[in-house]
């Protein structure tokens, strides 16, 4: 006697409902993940332990601790920086220019000095640093 066989249909895995349930996942941590910004950077400058000595340059700005600059032997303020430096410009497109700001010198000095270089179109800028030796570097 003949038994008649039953056709099995072959097994599938349906992934499409797993895909929808993973997209949902994705869009919702998407739209509910906040990102962090931070208001202030808490930075100590200018010490540096892998710095490598700059070579130097015919253009040195120096940010003192009240914040005044010294640009090569000249002694200038806040209001007689822009017109010094674009006095210097063209020779600090070519080779570059240093800034030796004070580790106290207030950010906000640091900051005009390089606003100023950028307007001017000087690209090459580096900031100098000494580096620290082992008992500075444990002292806060």
């Amino acid at each position: 006697m003949r038994f008649p066989r039953t056709r099995r249909d072959p097994v599938e895995v349906n992934l499409t409902p797993l895909i929808d349930v993973v997209f949902l996942l994705l869009i919702f941590f998407m739209v509910s993940t906040t990102f962090e910004t931070r208001q202030a950077l808490e930075l100590t400058l200018p010490e540096s332990v892998s710095g490598v000595a700059a070579e130097p340059s015919p253009v040195t700005l120096v940010v003192d601790a009240e914040g005044d600059y010294r640009l090569g032997e000249r002694e200038l303020t806040a209001r007689a920086l822009p017109e010094a430096l674009a006095a210097e410009a063209e020779q600090a497109r070519e080779h570059g220019l240093v800034v030796e700001a004070d580790a106290r010198a207030r950010h906000a000095a640091v900051v005009r000095a390089l606003d100023q270089a950028g307007l001017l179109g000087i690209q090459r800028v580096r900031i100098a640093t000494t580096e620290t030796s082992s008992t500075q570097a444990e002292t806060p």
